[in-house]
């Protein structure tokens, strides 16, 4: 599969034609513009509207006009949000809004070391992508590619539920593609960890994290098993939007931004579900995975240590639901690799044994 696929100019059209009302919604109701969510919700839509090639008409952009203008005194005053707030001058600019606001952040940013206050490799990865979006070097990082490789290797970790490492492992792969601009070639295990995290997330349900771990394998040339592909694509037609009064607390903006963005990359509509005036509540599919009843009955079967996924998967499947069950069917199938990730997620055998 290519970085991005082509796809009509019909749904382009239809999906487009609804963006406008989204980003109203996000830059002027749904939150307040002092709090640091309100940068954080509108960087992550601008992100997904420039990395999949969004054409943004010029009046759509205008609600976050006036963020724009006061950006360089945001930034002086909020430098502790430096990443949020470049991000979103960066895509506005990029998208087609006039201006230069995102080259002074970039260049002042650098002069002022304000990455140095950066504990994380991951934070520092984001930092000098935003930076060189601008022609600025971030310094001081040495080595930082063999650091978020050696950790993207490291595939067994991925196969146990952790759904911070399995994000850092998605950012990872946004930063060091460009967000499919330069896709990575992956070596096995970097492959491997990418399906790994995928089938915990597939288990549980998790359509968030599921479609971040699909884009990344998208953004490396990767086709995203099939299964989960058309699992998410269901996931996505379920969201619902709808009319709130004043602003919003948590809801699913997020899986919801997710899931359309892997929508699009594929080439299918997107947006769809955007028909929205003023503030909106974004709602997505209630309902459970098979993990946490997959690993309460592993934990009971720990002990008989019964071996491989093939001596153990009956006395398993006896012990889910039905709805459980199909989960897990499904997630087998879905991969060939299901049986060695099974090998590390079942954590069968004692702390201290061979």
């Amino acid at each position: 599969m290519g970085q991005v696929v082509s796809f009509s100019a019909a749904r382009a059209r239809s999906s487009q034609a609804l963006v406008p009302q989204l980003i109203d919604s996000f830059a002027s109701f749904r939150k307040d513009r002092l709090d640091v969510l309100w940068l954080k919700e509108n960087a992550e839509l601008l992100n997904v509207l420039e990395t999949s090639g969004c054409k943004t008409p010029m009046l759509a952009l205008e609600p976050l006009l006036p963020f724009y203008e006061g950006s360089l005194r945001h930034l002086n005053f909020f430098r502790q949000y430096y990443r949020f707030i470049l991000s979103i001058c960066l895509d506005l600019e990029d998208l087609g809004l006039p201006g230069a606001r995102a080259e002074v952040m970039a260049d002042w940013i650098a002069r002022q070391d304000i990455a140095a206050g950066e504990l994380s490799d991951l934070q520092r990865a984001e930092a000098r992508r935003l930076l060189a979006r601008r022609g600025v070097e971030l310094t001081g990082v040495d080595g930082l590619d063999d650091r978020l490789r050696a950790f993207m290797r490291q595939s067994r970790s991925f196969a146990v539920p952790n759904r911070k490492a399995a994000y850092e492992l998605t950012h990872i792969v946004f930063y060091l593609t460009e967000y499919g601009r330069a896709p990575l070639a992956l070596d096995r295990e970097e492959h491997q960890s990418l399906l790994f995290a995928g089938l915990v997330a597939y288990l549980d349900q998790d359509a968030d994290l599921l479609a971040e771990i699909c884009i990344a394998l998208v953004f490396c040339n990767e086709t995203p098993p099939q299964d989960w592909q058309d699992w998410l694509g269901q996931r996505t037609a379920r969201f619902t939007l709808r009319p709130a009064q004043g602003r919003v607390g948590q809801d699913d903006y997020h899986p919801y931004l997710m899931c359309n963005w892997f929508q699009r990359l594929v080439g299918r509509e997107a947006f769809s579900q955007a028909d929205c005036t003023g503030s909106v509540m974004i709602e997505g599919p209630r309902g459970s995975g098979a993990l946490r009843g997959m690993s309460m009955a592993l934990y009971t079967l720990l002990d008989e240590a019964p071996g491989g996924w093939l001596r153990v998967r009956d006395p398993l499947l006896e012990t889910l639901s039905v709805e459980d069950r199909n989960v897990v069917h499904r997630a087998e199938h879905s991969t060939p690799l299901f049986e060695p990730f099974f090998e590390t997620f079942a954590r069968f055998g004692q702390v201290g044994s061979a």
